[in-house]
């Protein structure tokens, strides 16, 4: 058992560590306009390392938001590599590739694509993917982590944004649709074999598990 708490000023020192540019900062205020609630970025840094260490050259990203998550993503992945973002907003993908453009991030390194992840998702091939990075809606996150795993390679990671939620995924009282659903994913993930994961107090947490 850790002998202390590690107290608001480490985490928020842990949260600022890694400086955001100013292209990562319009497209926070970009998303703030839009109502979207990106990664912060810890969190984001977090996705950035996964992204190098793996090598990754092909990641799905499942909620495009307002392209920080994706900034990121595409800030650690291979000089070559392609994400395929999913978001059913349009205009959320408009900002995203507003975001990208600043970044002189070319084309043809992103994939837009506009509709339902529970849609797309099963038409992209099985055992390709390098990463797969979900935030969106919460009450579907089961059914992205069995798309996940079908999408990934051997060694390939996926990562959930939000896996704290708010500090109520800890409180066993807590016991709404979207919690009840987080809590019942990091159970799931956790006792998967097949399987080798870390909850991380990052932002508002980030699950990520890689797969075997």
């Amino acid at each position: 058992m850790v002998d202390a708490m590690v107290n608001e000023a480490s985490i928020s020192y842990a949260e600022s560590f890694v400086p955001e540019n100013d292209v990562l900062l319009a497209a926070r205020d970009r998303a703030r306009e839009l109502g979207c609630v990106p990664i912060g970025p810890a969190g984001g840094a977090t996705l950035r390392v996964l992204a190098a260490a793996t090598g990754a050259r092909s990641v799905v990203e499942v909620g495009t938001g307002a392209g920080v998550s994706g900034l990121y993503l595409l800030g650690g992945m291979a000089a070559d590599g392609v994400l395929t973002t999913i978001d059913v907003e349009g205009e959320n993908q408009r900002a995203a590739k507003e975001a990208y453009t600043e970044a002189g991030i070319a084309a043809t390194r992103y994939r837009l694509i506009n509709g339902s992840a529970g849609e797309v998702l099963p038409r992209l091939r099985e055992e390709v993917y390098d990463l797969v990075f979900v935030d969106a809606d919460k009450g579907s996150y089961p059914l992205y982590l069995e798309q996940a795993l079908r999408l990934l390679r051997p060694g390939g990671i996926v990562a959930f944004d939000n896996a704290l939620w708010h500090d109520r995924v800890a409180d066993p009282a807590q016991r709404d649709q979207d919690t009840v659903v987080l809590r019942d994913l990091g159970r799931t993930v956790r006792e998967n074999d097949g399987l080798v994961c870390v909850l991380l107090a990052v932002g508002d947490g980030l699950l990520v598990a890689a797969k075997r």
